[in-house]
């Protein structure tokens, strides 16, 4: 029986162990996102996708399904808009997304998992190119935040569904109390391929500051076992009542009625 028990131990040892290397490896998989993002690699970020029919990002009002939606966000849209069209950075155009404060949860299976990512970003653009870059002179902050899907795929962790919130944005120099109301972030109104670059799909939710609901999380309270209330997600203006105010995020595939 003692040898049991222990042999026992052993494996609970060795399948926590297990359990520690394979959120290592998500970690490492959507950091190294963040890296190539910084400067412009978008084919690299491409790669980093599952080739999965359920593979998708949303960003900013859109969904992107497939490798072919992935592909044209990040090659279509963002290369043609911040490097037009190479793979890497242009001088002096600054593009940094610090990821941070990392939840990982692994699926039963293996094959699964959920991250929850804190992105914190600085971008700009140098003085010097003030003249030539289509986006001008320019400094601002972006915090959000991402759910995210991973997907072991022949043997090989890649990116599977990717939410981001990008839920507050500011100019350096008048900070984020004087942003405007859709001020940086032009929010998708047409699909592909009426919209060459456009999303497959317009989502339901957006969220953008002063909003400040918050982003679901994907896992429990870690000592109650209980999920947020939904009515604790949302956020009523000072003083009134929860019943006011905008519906509370969700996680789920929402997708507009147009």
């Amino acid at each position: 029986m003692g040898s049991e028990v222990a042999e026992l131990k052993k494996l609970v040892e060795s399948l926590s162990k297990e359990v520690t290397r394979l959120a290592g490896e998500i970690k490492k998989l959507h950091f190294k996102y963040g890296y190539y993002l910084d400067k412009c690699l978008y084919q690299e970020v491409v790669d980093l996708f599952a080739d999965n029919p359920d593979t998708f990002v949303e960003f900013i009002g859109g969904r992107y399904r497939g490798r072919e939606g992935v592909q044209r966000l990040y090659v279509g849209r963002f290369a043609g808009n911040f490097v037009k069209g190479r793979n890497g950075p242009v001088h002096g155009f600054l593009l940094d997304h610090a990821q941070m404060q990392d939840i990982i949860d692994m699926t039963p299976d293996g094959n699964h998992a959920k991250g929850r990512f804190r992105a914190l970003m600085s971008a700009g653009t140098h003085k010097s190119i003030q003249d030539t870059h289509p986006r001008g002179f320019v400094q601002w902050w972006e915090g959000g935040i991402y759910e995210n899907e991973y997907i072991k795929e022949n043997g090989v962790w890649k990116i599977w569904k990717l939410k981001y919130f990008p839920f507050w944005h500011a100019d350096f120099a008048r900070g984020w109390s004087n942003k405007e109301i859709g001020e940086f972030i032009p929010l998708d109104t047409k699909k592909y391929p009426e919209s060459p670059l456009g999303p497959d799909e317009i989502v339901e939710q957006l969220m953008l500051w002063p909003d400040t609901r918050v982003v679901p999380f994907h896992y429990p309270h870690p000592v109650t076992g209980k999920m947020v209330k939904e009515d604790d997600l949302r956020a009523p203006e000072y003083g009134k009542d929860v019943s006011t105010a905008l519906p509370a995020l969700t996680l789920a595939e929402t997708v507009k009625k147009l």
